[in-house]
């Protein structure tokens, strides 16, 4: 998904020229990066393409960047709705709900003159879209949290407490069926077209979230505190069990690559962007 696609979708329009998005309150763009005032006067008014191409240019500048992975596919979009029993939110919870997602996204550090390009768009009812480039200004990629879905999630639930929305006064059984939901992330990080073979196989493969790197994680502590340990036997079993964390590391290696293979093409530019991932949470969350 490029940065259009994401912003097309978040005003659920074509974008144009023709078509102005304003940072003022009341204004569409209610959150944004700290640096935007570099490049652009209070008084501007952007169209909704100089907006994606802003969104974009970090990949322009630093066509080489790429995620941890390898993946080069910056941005990312992040979608919340918030529940129809909602009360109506105004300009500054919005944008405070923007700078949160953005906040624990790991695209907008506090203080960080160096981070993201990103905004939050509120063009439609009961939603929000904060729509980011992962390639900072300084050309490193974003780091973000290990497990960003579970991440947003968790911010979702702070955010209607303290906002007092109308799934904050439920009891969690109902407000597992009544809270707004984290609903879309499109990001390298989180596939969206994965068949669920190779889905499952990512799952056990995943370097630092999987439960076998959750294993050999415990089983290279154990083999640390071995070896801090006198005697020859320790010793020995401290080798042994830093071997055997080799070992499940290369069967994560393994896995991923049969993941690969299972997994499905991607589909054309042209199709319509990728299914919603579905889960509980405090407002609906992110992809160029």
């Amino acid at each position: 998904m490029t940065a259009k696609d994401a912003l097309a979708e978040a005003l659920g329009r074509e974008i144009s020229t023709a078509e102005g998005l304003t940072t003022e309150p009341g204004g569409t763009v209610v959150a944004h990066s700290n640096r935007l005032d570099h490049y652009t006067d209070e008084d501007e008014t952007w169209s909704s393409v100089t907006w994606a191409d802003h969104l974009a240019d970090p990949s322009l500048e630093h066509p080489l960047a790429s995620g941890p992975d390898g993946d080069r596919r910056a941005i990312l979009h992040v979608t919340a709705h918030m529940h129809p029993a909602d009360r109506e939110l105004n300009h500054a919870e919005w944008s405070e709900i923007g700078y949160r997602i953005a906040r624990v996204a790991g695209i907008a550090p506090p203080g960080d003159d160096q981070a993201c390009q990103w905004i939050a768009v509120q063009a439609q009812p009961g939603r929000l879209d904060v729509i980011a480039n992962l390639i900072r200004l300084d050309g490193t990629w974003s780091a973000q949290p290990r497990r960003l879905l579970q991440t947003l999630v968790a911010e979702a639930r702070n955010i209607e407490a303290d906002l007092l929305l109308h799934s904050s006064h439920r009891q969690d059984s109902a407000r597992r069926d009544r809270a707004p939901r984290l609903e879309h992330v499109a990001s390298p990080r989180v596939s969206t077209t994965t068949s669920p073979l190779a889905g499952i196989l990512r799952q056990l493969a995943a370097e630092q979230s999987g439960p076998i790197s959750a294993v050999r994680q415990l089983v290279e502590e154990v083999g640390r505190q071995a070896a801090s340990l006198p005697g020859d036997q320790t010793n020995a079993a401290a080798r042994d069990l830093f071997w055997a964390a080799r070992r499940l590391y290369g069967l994560q290696e393994q896995l991923g690559e049969i993941a690969s293979r299972l997994q499905p093409p991607e589909p054309p530019a042209a199709l319509a962007p990728a299914q919603p991932v579905q889960a509980p949470a405090a407002s609906r969350v992110p992809a160029r």
